[in-house]
């Protein structure tokens, strides 16, 4: 059940919003499509994370988005992107795909494969500022370079490029982490921004809290998050304005 304890908000992964239509089985973290909660509208800029599974040669067609960062992280499988700004590729687990929607674009997203399931998630955060030109970039960080400690994922748009992150239009930075057995990360929250820490795979501690796959966990405030690790477990950890 979500709760919030020690002020910080507990997002169990079984309470998601879930639809199977068969050839998508979809998980919200946040209200979305058909899924909708006024308790969990998003998260400060955070607006969207959809884990989705895709079945072989399946996909979404082509469609539009304006106004929008999207962040597309592959666990499994592989994912087809092509949009209308030209922008194409394939997505591979340890990759990461961001996408301005800006001034309005269309695309499309599918599973190449004809036998392999595809298992993702998408991720929208609201820009900073309207009226971009729509863009789309990807980059590899592969898991054993996050193996325990913060690796920057996306960052925003001024500063990304010090740090080898994926520039975005918002003032969000997402680190992805890989922790072993045992082994603790920590991360300090400035005054005045959150984060969400979302359990891709795994089982972990979280300030004292035990959290496992799909789970995510959100403060708010000033706070130094401490992350042990029960077993191997993959995360992103979302800083935000």
């Amino acid at each position: 059940m979500d709760k919030a304890v020690n002020n910080m908000i507990i997002r169990r992964g079984s309470d998601r919003g879930h639809f199977n239509h068969g050839w998508l089985d979809t998980y919200h973290t946040f209200s979305f499509a058909g899924y909708y909660d006024p308790q969990w509208m998003g998260f400060r800029g955070l607006r969207v994370i959809n884990e989705d599974r895709v079945a072989p040669g399946r996909g979404f067609d082509w469609h539009p988005h304006r106004e929008m960062e999207i962040i597309t992280y592959v666990i499994e499988g592989s994912l087809a992107h092509e949009d209308s700004t030209g922008g194409q590729g394939v997505i591979m687990p340890g990759e990461v795909q961001v996408m301005s929607a800006g001034t309005g674009l269309e695309h499309s997203e599918f599973n190449p494969s004809d036998k392999e399931p595809l298992h993702l998630i998408q991720i929208w955060i609201k820009p900073n500022k309207g009226g971009v030109t729509p863009r789309y970039e990807q980059r590899r960080f592969p898991l054993a370079e996050r193996a325990n400690g913060l690796t920057a994922l996306v960052g925003p748009m001024e500063g990304a490029a010090s740090d080898g992150a994926l520039g975005i239009h918002a003032d969000c930075n997402l680190y992805g982490l890989v922790l072993e057995p045992n082994n603790t990360a920590q991360h300090v929250i400035a005054d005045g921004r959150g984060a969400w820490v979302h359990v891709v795979k795994g089982n972990i501690e979280f300030n004292g809290q035990a959290v496992g796959t799909g789970d995510a966990i959100g403060l708010d405030g000033a706070a130094q998050l401490t992350i042990t690790a029960i077993e191997e477990s993959e995360l992103l950890v979302f800083d935000l304005a």
